[in-house]
């Protein structure tokens, strides 16, 4: 009721403002308008809600990354316009949005399927124009009645499976920028300056279109449909022939930066968490691509091979368990292993009747996690075991 209410309140505000051309903070023509002040307070106030809500992924060597590939793109006399920040929400949907003040968010479902960055800096260049070029506040100019069109997104929104506790805390700005998008002529302009930007900053521009590219054959092997602008099949496409269209201009014979092994390194975290997510979504083909990405760049860590290992056992059929064990033995192997691989392993085995060795394994996992949380429900099975 009370984001309904201040909403309405928007609304009310902003329904007597008739320009809806505004130039770029770009440009020596800039002024921020009394209606763009109150736009961007509201702002602030979404995002705390977001921040507080327990969906931020806080990895301090990540976000400094991030941050620093959007330093790289954009000049500081544009940061001293729009304080740009970057922040990443734990939420497997490809997916990124960008406040009119400045704050990014970009999900975890997006960062694991980016593959350098390049392919990054595409996408916060995008992101970052919608913000300097004010897409927002001329969005908000151009709806004739604000409050309803917002209730109708909420309640579009709220219906949709599997979307997580996100869709409780976007607000009405964030609502729009996430999930619908902005104008077709908007988003145009928000690639073709974005991409400009990252070309400017040296990167290879022939990565723009690849992510959006395989990100699009990904949605369709899968038949997966997301919510999330960015997983909607015809934005995609608007995004590679944009980009096409934007190459075929260029002098192919020069090369940028590519920069995938730095990428890999600092997103392997957070790919680990998105497979995680994937899984507990019950996105199997998801959660499996992005635990194989996660032990292609750190083989030496057991969590990787559990998580594997996980995707196989709650799939469960007999080809699949075999696969499972084969991931659990692995996790378990290592310098480090991991206990909930020992508690896979244990399941499997009680499944099919070992008792003897679901035993130990059981015995494995409880001595290397004492104060698990589901301690007496694995003391269970062990008292079954005996």
């Amino acid at each position: 009721m009370k984001r309904f209410a201040l909403a309405f309140l928007l609304g009310l505000t902003l329904a007597g403002c008739a320009t809806t051309t505004l130039p770029p903070v770009t440009s020596p023509e800039y002024r921020m308008e009394d209606d763009e002040r109150r736009i961007w307070t509201r702002s602030e106030e979404e995002e705390k809600e977001i921040n507080d809500s327990g969906l931020v992924y806080k990895d301090r060597e990540l976000e400094d990354y991030l941050n620093g590939v959007a330093r790289k793109i954009q000049p500081a006399s544009v940061y001293r316009k729009v304080p740009f920040r970057i922040i990443v929400l734990k939420n497997p949907y490809s997916n990124a949005f960008a406040y009119p003040n400045g704050t990014i968010y970009v999900h975890t479902g997006i960062l694991s399927r980016i593959d350098n960055e390049a392919q990054l800096a595409t996408l916060l260049g995008h992101e970052m124009t919608h913000a300097t070029h004010r897409h927002q506040v001329i969005g908000f100019r151009s709806l004739r009645n604000k409050a309803a069109v917002f209730a109708s997104l909420r309640s579009t929104i709220g219906t949709i499976p599997a979307v997580g506790d996100l869709t409780n805390v976007l607000g009405e700005i964030g609502t729009e920028a996430a999930v619908t998008g902005h104008t077709r002529d908007q988003e145009t302009e928000a690639d073709m300056v974005g991409i400009g930007l990252m070309l400017k900053a040296g990167y290879d521009p022939d990565e723009a279109p690849r992510l959006f590219k395989h990100l699009k054959a990904e949605l369709e092997e899968d038949e997966i449909k997301e919510p999330f602008f960015f997983g909607s099949h015809p934005r995609l496409q608007d995004r590679i022939d944009n980009y096409d269209d934007f190459l075929k201009k260029l002098d192919r014979s020069r090369k940028g930066a590519v920069n995938a092994d730095v990428y890999r390194r600092k997103a392997a975290s957070a790919i680990l968490v998105n497979a995680s997510l994937d899984l507990k979504a019950g996105r199997f083909p998801s959660a499996k691509r992005g635990a194989e990405r996660y032990v292609s760049i750190r083989p030496g860590d057991a969590r990787g091979y559990y998580v594997l290992g996980e995707v196989f056992r709650q799939k469960g059929g007999t080809d699949d368990l075999k696969e499972a064990k084969k991931y659990f033995r692995k996790a378990t192997a290592l310098e480090r292993p991991d206990p909930d691989a020992f508690k896979g392993l244990g399941l499997l085995y009680f499944k099919e009747g070992n008792r003897a060795e679901a035993g130990k394994a059981f015995r494995s996992y409880i001595a290397m996690a004492p104060r698990a949380s589901d301690r007496s429900y694995i003391e269970d099975y062990l008292r079954q075991c005996r």
